[in-house]
């Protein structure tokens, strides 16, 4: 399985008939291909080409022809020239570069998918994942078909729900990281995919509360828990996200149930391990109306304190419960039941 879309960078010099020569030949005689010119002007000092796969695939080169300056952006086998290069993120190539690249990535996504293009802060933040060579169709299907894991919603809600919190820009300097987390199978996986957009919906939660969040906290134990929270004035809990899968979709007969069995399997784990002080934020966001109910009325403890079990809907509602004494404040955010 091949990682979210990352730059080649070659220290080589490029012409075009290098170009030719050592990318487009191999692509071409395994895949046939088409060398074209960019939809965009390339950065200042650069020349750029696009080669496009006859199996969809595609690769973006640009290079300084005075000197040893060269990156590489593709979704297809990379040509023996480029192996022993290293990789690199969209943020930690030069500017110029990187949103050069990004515009040429979005014109193409409008053309492909427009209508999750027409969500310009979403796409934008998941390109490294819509433009995988193995991640691209199922991580589209995902936002196309299961409405980023809402069960009651339609797909233009669930995907505003999501573009506006990150147009927040609150995740922006852990773009990588978080869109890494839907993953590049080929194969959609509903359960898991959903369980990844918990985390947005969790940072997004705190967020509104005023906290900034830090992912991937690395603690003694050896392992990372999901979030950091800081807030001016105050210390700076740590909080785990876990999912229920809805009972529809498990061996667990009941909608508590199925909340207990996912708490359980969490605080036996990494919380037990952690030995305590982790706020753990329980996501019921798949369920339906009824199921949420159940829950609510019952509000099941789930073996771990403090704890939040809440509830997402796309219209920004949140409902929730607590167990123990809460380090965090959602005064305004969440409506407690």
């Amino acid at each position: 399985m091949a990682s979210p879309l990352r730059f080649r960078r070659s220290t080589e010099r490029w012409t075009d008939e290098k170009v030719e020569r050592d990318l487009y030949d191999p692509l071409d005689e395994k895949f046939g291909a088409q060398l074209s010119t960019p939809h965009y002007v390339e950065p200042s000092g650069f020349e750029a080409r696009r080669i496009e796969m006859g199996n969809g695939d595609l690769a973006l080169f640009l290079w300084k022809s005075d000197d040893g300056d060269a990156y590489w952006l593709g979704n297809t086998e990379t040509p023996s020239a480029l192996w022993r290069t290293e990789k690199y993120t969209f943020e930690e190539v030069p500017y110029s570069v990187a949103r050069w690249a990004q515009r040429e990535l979005l014109a193409d996504l409008r053309t492909e998918a427009p209508w999750l293009a027409d969500y310009d802060h979403l796409a934008w933040f998941f390109l490294p994942v819509l433009f995988s060579k193995d991640g691209r169709h199922s991580s589209r299907t995902f936002f196309r078909e299961h409405a980023a894991g809402f069960p009651d919603a339609s797909r233009d809600e669930a995907l505003t729900f999501y573009d506006e919190f990150l147009r927040s820009g609150a995740l922006d300097d852990h773009r990588y990281e978080m869109a890494s987390k839907l993953g590049t199978s080929p194969q959609v996986d509903p359960v898991r995919m959903a369980s990844a957009m918990s985390e947005f919906t969790a940072a997004k939660i705190l967020t509104d509360a005023g906290y900034d969040v830090t992912p991937e906290i690395e603690v003694t134990t050896g392992h990372s828990l999901d979030f950091r929270a800081d807030s001016s004035g105050t210390d700076s809990p740590l909080v785990e996200v876990t999912r229920p899968r809805p009972p529809t979709r498990r061996h667990a007969d009941t909608p508590v149930a199925a909340v207990r069995e996912t708490a359980e399997t969490k605080t036996s784990g990494q919380l037990q391990k952690h030995g305590g002080g982790a706020v753990l934020f329980v996501d019921c966001s798949g369920f339906r109306d009824d199921e949420w109910a159940a829950v609510r009325g019952e509000q099941p403890a789930v073996r771990h304190r403090p704890a939040v079990v809440f509830r997402a809907r796309p219209s920004g509602q949140v409902e929730a419960y607590r167990k123990g004494s809460l380090p965090l404040e959602f005064d305004g955010t969440v409506e407690w039941v």
